[in-house]
């Protein structure tokens, strides 16, 4: 595998595709340029997605995220750019990247895309009651 930037984006099969499980990847040192003044943008990428068959392999990831070190974008653009890039080589069940800009003239800016696999419903939400199993004399 290369070590330089490269927008081709690997996979590996998904070890567990009947499991509906949550992936987190933090990306601290995205960089990209202002289209407007060439000056570098700066922000964390997280990406959380529950992976179908494919899952992002984190080498090509790394090189892929390099590649854009000295493109220009816009923040929105480049958001869903890399989002829609994400899904089309993992088809995940469900997909969400946010971009967390750092500041700019005093200015934040987060910028979130999401993406779900047609007819996908996540299930039910869990919430656990620590207090409640830990304390038989409690409802």
């Amino acid at each position: 595998m290369s070590t330089k930037p490269s927008k081709k984006l690997e996979t590996f099969n998904n070890p567990h595709p009947d499991r509906a499980y949550h992936i987190h990847i933090e990306i601290p040192e995205f960089t990209c340029l202002c289209p407007l003044t060439g000056q570098p943008d700066f922000a964390t990428l997280v990406i959380d997605y529950l992976p179908h068959h494919q899952n992002v392999e984190l080498k090509s990831l790394k090189q892929y995220m390099w590649s854009y070190r000295e493109e220009g974008a816009f923040h929105e653009d480049v958001t869903n750019r890399i989002l829609n890039d994400l899904v089309q080589a993992t088809n995940p069940r469900y997909m969400k990247l946010t971009a967390k800009w750092y500041v700019r003239g005093g200015i934040y800016t987060t910028v979130i895309a999401e993406h779900r696999q047609a007819g996908w419903q996540p299930s039910p939400r869990v919430e656990l009651d620590s207090l409640s199993t830990m304390n038989p004399t409690r409802g």
